[in-house]
């Protein structure tokens, strides 16, 4: 199908319009204050408290190898938890200890179930499908919880680690003022999510035909390609977060969960492909998937990224608590930017660019992920 040019250029004005609107650039540096005050007072004490919990219920794992990769998965994911958890900054003080329990619980089980899925089994898509199943099931409040998840493994029992979890997303779920009213589109984004996931380790482990003819099946509407919508949906955990955290709040309706979806989704997309940039050679080494393979031409790549933040901006600026989001977005791309491999031979001309690109709005973020990543140094030192 040809393009509009005349509707390609109004795009792209109206998503270079974003950046430069000061307005909602200081609106967004805003958001990033009250977000750091927010966090440190209410969410960073909520959320080691809740690692902690987690941590304990791993280590009574009966089963070993069960045991060993939940806590290694804690130990070396826990601060997933805790940047999700910085979405329950959107949430009113009310409620939002329910949804960093919610979130933090959501984040641990997919970690995990990310883990369990990456391990070689006879049938690599039934067993993913049939472990990513409490990941949806925790969403679902008609889905029974008692199922056997672990069907397709060989031997052994988590003693009922991931019903737990499932529950505790069930109960933050009840406590939501608006959950009821995000409930389809959040469970929509977890399936997304789930089948991604599960196809994209099938396809390091057996057929990788498949990944790709659903990403090209199912992206259509989305304005992304298939390879940026394999990687949104893989991260759309990110999604179900923000959905969560908005349901704390009682001004959320139906109509804003469309939005969200779509503003996480882009998201997914900088996160997944930001990643894969900067770890390719330890995914290399390690066997792991590497989105970015499927770019042969890296100045391709960064031109795609920077096209899908300008998506993401341009959503986040229509969607409710839009100054958020964007701050969202600049973190994301921050944090990425900002580690030492990205400044490799490889990464670099993609990293460079987004920064580039990203310009005023990420100036503020990256200067704090900065200061942060040399801190941790220092204090490593």
């Amino acid at each position: 199908m040809s393009r509009n040019p005349a509707h390609s250029s109004h795009a792209s004005r109206d998503r270079s319009a974003v950046f430069a609107d000061r307005r909602l650039l200081a609106r967004a540096g805003l958001a990033l204050v009250l977000a750091n005050a927010r966090y440190w007072t209410t969410v960073a004490p909520e959320v080691r408290a809740q690692l902690a919990r987690w941590r304990t219920r791993a280590s009574k794992i009966e089963d070993p190898e069960l045991r060993a990769l939940a806590l290694h998965t804690l130990q070396e994911e826990g601060f997933a938890a805790e940047v999700a958890a910085t979405l329950a900054t959107l949430t009113p003080r009310r409620h939002r200890r329910a949804a960093i329990r919610g979130i933090v619980a959501l984040e641990v089980m997919y970690d995990y179930l990310d883990g369990l899925t990456e391990q070689p089994t006879q049938d690599p898509l039934a067993n993913g499908r049939q472990l990513f199943k409490v990941f949806t099931d925790a969403l679902d409040p008609g889905a029974r919880l008692d199922e056997d998840y672990y069907r397709h493994r060989p031997s052994g029992s988590d003693g009922g680690y991931l019903r737990e979890l499932a529950e505790t997303v069930r109960e933050t779920l009840a406590c939501l003022p608006k959950a009821d009213a995000l409930a389809p589109t959040m469970l929509g984004a977890a399936a997304r999510c789930a089948e991604a996931e599960v196809l994209t380790h099938a396809a390091t482990l057996s057929d990788s035909s498949l990944a790709e003819r659903w990403a090209r099946e199912t992206t259509n509407g989305s304005g992304l390609d298939w390879r940026e919508y394999l990687a949104g949906a893989a991260s759309s955990v990110l999604a179900v977060h923000a959905l969560m955290a908005l349901a704390g709040d009682e001004r959320t309706t139906a109509a804003h969960a469309a939005p969200i979806d779509e503003v996480y989704l882009a998201l997914g997309v900088l996160s997944t492909m930001l990643d894969s940039v900067i770890d390719y050679e330890q995914d290399a080494a390690d066997g792991t998937l590497a989105y970015i393979k499927h770019y042969d031409d890296r100045s391709l790549l960064g031109q795609r990224l920077v096209h899908v933040a300008q998506q993401a901006a341009t959503r986040a600026r229509d969607a409710p608590a839009s100054a958020h989001h964007l701050m969202t977005m600049a973190g994301v791309a921050a944090y990425y930017t900002s580690a030492p491999s990205a400044t490799s031979e490889l990464a670099s001309p993609v990293t460079s660019r987004i920064q580039r690109e990203l310009q005023p709005l990420i100036t503020p973020t990256l200067a704090v992920m900065r200061a942060w990543r040399l801190a941790k140094r220092v204090r490593a030192s």
